[in-house]
């Protein structure tokens, strides 16, 4: 599967399809690329191997279309790690200042933005359990952003004896 999908990614690159972007002046440009795909494979705490992808272009669309579309975003390369107490969420963003990146959570997703003329990233990261966005941190520091977010702790339901009318 993975083969056929990196063909038809080098069968797209060698036609070179066009996109047009319109500049904020109102101009139109045409342009090629970059085109972005990989994937990242780790091991989670369970010993199983997870695998992502990432880029500005879908496997989906690689499959289906004859010329995929593709995103004006980057999906930027990003790693979960999960341990007994919280989630690290750690993602790749080249070139990107601080001030640019966007990052707002909920209790079982985190998204992350950058748009800037030359570099726009996009990332919806769900999240394995539901963590609590408040008491999150982050740091920023050449090209990456590290992401720390405590699980929420369930409290487990106490049996209460019930009296019977």
């Amino acid at each position: 599967m993975i083969k056929k999908e990196f063909e038809q990614l080098s069968k797209i690159a060698s036609e070179n399809p066009v996109r047009e972007e319109t500049l904020p002046n109102g101009t139109k440009i045409k342009s090629w690329g970059p085109y972005i795909y990989g994937y990242s494979m780790t091991i989670g705490p369970d010993g199983k191997p997870k695998i992502s992808k990432f880029g500005n272009l879908q496997s989906e669309n690689l499959l289906e279309k004859p010329k995929p579309e593709t995103k004006q975003e980057r999906e930027p390369l990003t790693d979960i790690i999960e341990t007994d107490e919280k989630i690290r969420v750690i993602v790749e963003l080249p070139g990107v200042e601080k001030e640019h990146v966007k990052l707002s959570g909920t209790e079982d997703k985190l998204t992350i933005s950058v748009d800037v003329p030359d570099r726009k990233y996009f990332k919806e990261v769900e999240l394995p359990t539901k963590v609590d966005t408040e008491k999150a941190t982050s740091q920023y520091k050449n090209g990456v952003l590290d992401i720390t977010v405590p699980k929420i702790k369930e409290k487990k339901a106490k049996s209460k004896a019930l009296k019977i009318e």
